[in-house]
């Protein structure tokens, strides 16, 4: 998931009780599998890739489609693959599972712990780690296609499993889709996934029906001036406090031009200007993150950044040759996920015979981004579901529920899931989704 999520509100329910009694058949073939998908977890988790380098992860999921019967092609989009398992006539599905490590060091002191360290293209030194859980997506994608094949007498129609890259980019599922995910390969009728989740206890399945995830944007805002000695200011233009004057102003947008029922985020994470104390520099430079759910309030939101810089360098008496230069970062834009509403209830509704109403628990949307909104964003047709599943042992989260501490977020190097519980659910969970879809009548 691109960026931290950080405000969605914590369920306080126990993960306790025994399933439906029509669920427990599914729920013990997934555990059955579970010490070969801890050791596919391990070493997952022991060896995370970037995003546009997840090689390795990539064939260790191809590898297990093959043995299970799935028709396999690599290098999709770069590194994604895509496995097909045609069982009949029915329904389409797509189950996707993404795969890219993030540029974090681990400090979780676990037995197993990330020890990778790359260049970056950028040629930034840097340890990676799955801190995101993109692990613990693909061990249960594994686990998925198990099942499923394992289960062939029971359901009818095309099963699509795709391993996407570069979602912590936001360019991977866009990346597939243009490498002909929905022309050389079945186009699916639904689209199903999963993310783990930092907020509530491990075992948990949240889902939000309707804008789940933000249109995630980002911005670079060259400013320019005049520069010069800090003690003859009247001789510069400095950029500097024009850049200054650009971000208060750009607060704003979402204060006085938004509609308060809407949602919206600018926030500018970095602010780069001059190297020494008695220089006014020549020009700043201002990095943000623009986060919306509606392609309208985003036009907005994007539209405003750029009046507001050239407003601003209007009044400062900024040259025509010297106005701001705003770029957006169209190859990393992460469009918002919307889950199909009535889909959306329908499914939730099949969780609950499966794991009981006390798991399955309505949350809000949050502004996090997830590029799998894309795989449902051009076509209205294709019904699309992520849910959440809990990752924080329940003795952590009660305690620090208990404490008034802050757990671990997503991103965070600290963070690390109860892998198993996380897996379990997830597996379980997508494969009753898919069942129900594809079941035979």
């Amino acid at each position: 998931m691109r960026n931290v999520w950080t405000g969605a509100a914590a369920l306080a329910l126990a993960v306790s009780g025994t399933a439906p009694a029509a669920a427990q058949q599914l729920g013990g073939e997934v555990q059955k599998q579970m010490p070969s998908l801890m050791k596919i977890y391990d070493d997952l988790h022991a060896n995370p890739e970037l995003s546009f380098m997840e090689v390795r992860s990539a064939g260790i999921l191809a590898a297990e489609a093959r043995k299970l019967g799935f028709e396999v092609t690599e290098k999709v989009g770069g590194t994604g693959i895509v496995a097909v398992m045609k069982n009949g006539a029915g329904p389409v599905v797509l189950v996707r599972a993404d795969m890219d490590g993030l540029p974090v060091t681990e400090q979780t002191g676990l037995p197993g712990a990330s020890k990778v360290r790359v260049t970056t293209a950028e040629g930034v030194e840097t340890g990676v780690m799955h801190a995101c859980g993109h692990d613990t997506h693909m061990t249960a994608w594994v686990g998925v296609a198990r099942l499923m094949a394992a289960n062939k007498a029971n359901w009818s129609g095309t099963l699509v499993m795709i391993g996407q890259p570069a979602e912590e980019r936001g360019a991977g599922a866009r990346m597939m889709l243009e490498d002909g995910l929905y022309t050389r390969f079945p186009k699916p009728q639904y689209a199903l996934a999963f993310h783990d989740a930092a907020q509530f206890p491990a075992g948990m399945i949240g889902y939000t029906p309707g804008y789940a995830l933000a249109n995630v944007d980002s911005v670079d805002i060259l400013v320019k001036g005049v520069g010069g000695h800090g003690a003859y200011p009247q001789t510069t233009k400095d950029p500097i406090v024009l850049a200054s004057r650009i971000v208060s102003t750009l607060q704003t947008l979402v204060s006085r031009e938004i509609s308060p029922l809407d949602s919206a985020v600018v926030t500018v994470g970095s602010f780069h200007a001059g190297a020494k104390h008695n220089i006014i520099s020549d020009e700043a430079r201002l990095q943000l993150t623009v986060r919306s759910y509606s392609d309208e309030v985003r036009n907005h939101l994007l539209d405003g950044i750029a009046r507001i810089a050239k407003g601003e360098a209007i009044a400062t008496g900024i040259p025509v040759d010297k106005m701001p230069v705003v770029s957006v970062q169209k190859d990393e834009f992460t469009p918002s996920t919307f889950n199909t509403p009535d889909f959306t209830e329908e499914m939730a509704a099949h969780l609950k015979t499966s794991f009981g109403e006390k798991r399955v628990m309505q949350i809000p949307p949050v502004m996090g981004g997830e590029d799998f909104g894309r795989f449902s964003r051009d076509d209205k047709d294709i019904k699309s579901l992520i849910i959440w599943v809990g990752g924080v042992p329940q003795a952590e989260y009660d305690a620090a529920k208990k404490e008034g501490r802050t757990l671990p977020s997503l991103h965070s190097p600290f963070w690390a899931p109860e892998a198993d519980k996380v897996i379990a659910t997830a597996t379980e969970a997508l494969t009753a989704m898919t069942l129900k879809l594809m079941g035979k009548k």
